[in-house]
């Protein structure tokens, strides 16, 4: 799973959403470095924080994104326009086992992934040779074959 916020205490609301995550979603058995990124998509005035989480999780893909919803909200975060803006925290279902979904509320894997460097290069670091079951790519070659030329550059904590 991908987390991202740009407003607020950053280090503090990590720290936080990676505690709800461990208590309420699943055990975190690798994660990347922390880096630090130019919004994609839209203007803002605050660079975001994005990280890549790996989980083992009981729950269903539908589930999850039920409980990440409400972990979101509890940042303040309201699904109410299809526009990118400004956040405390941001969670994204990346991959879900080998699972392919697509449905108006979840696609597996996610969709936009393979064209944002802020995903590529934690996900390269934490599964290199994890395979795209769509593009048929690892997240290494994704991340060579991307042309997203954002400024990315990592956090240290």
């Amino acid at each position: 799973m991908g987390i991202g916020g740009n407003i607020g205490n950053k280090h503090d609301n990590f720290h936080k959403v990676y505690t709800f995550i461990e208590n309420e979603l699943g055990v975190v058995t690798k994660s990347s470095s922390v880096y630090e990124t130019s919004p994609w998509g839209f203007q803002a005035k605050e660079n975001f924080w994005n990280q890549v989480l790996v989980i083992e999780t009981e729950f269903s893909a539908f589930e999850l994104l039920q409980k990440i919803n409400i972990i979101e909200n509890r940042f303040g975060r309201k699904r109410d326009s299809l526009q990118y803006k400004s956040r405390e925290i941001d969670i994204d279902i990346l991959y879900f086992d080998e699972l392919l979904i697509e449905t108006e509320t979840l696609t597996i894997p996610h969709l936009l992934m393979h064209k944002r460097l802020f995903v590529l290069v934690p996900l390269a670091e934490t599964a290199p040779d994890l395979v795209h079951p769509v593009l048929k790519l690892t997240s290494v070659e994704m991340l060579k074959k991307c042309e997203d030329r954002s400024t990315i550059k990592k956090v240290e904590l």
